[in-house]
């Protein structure tokens, strides 16, 4: 098991993987098509997006949190 304290970096790791080949796939088949080489353009294409979507995600995720929190009301605020 992976320490509590990877968890932040963990999800991170996983929620860039999965978006990044999502929004790649999708980019790659409106360029290109269903065709063959499909899958071979997604990949070149993903390669050069996780990379990039990684640290973003790392970087853009506490912030998101923290505006979250000031967007929403808690139950012991009201």
């Amino acid at each position: 098991m992976i320490p509590a304290r990877f968890a932040p970096l963990l999800s991170g790791f996983l929620m860039s993987l999965m978006m990044s080949s999502i929004v790649s796939g999708i980019s790659t088949l409106r360029a290109v098509g269903v065709e063959e080489g499909f899958t071979a353009a997604w990949l070149s294409a993903w390669a050069y997006s996780w990379p990039v979507a990684f640290p973003v995600v790392l970087v853009v995720a506490p912030l998101v949190r923290r505006a979250v929190a000031l967007a929403i009301r808690t139950p012991d605020a009201a």
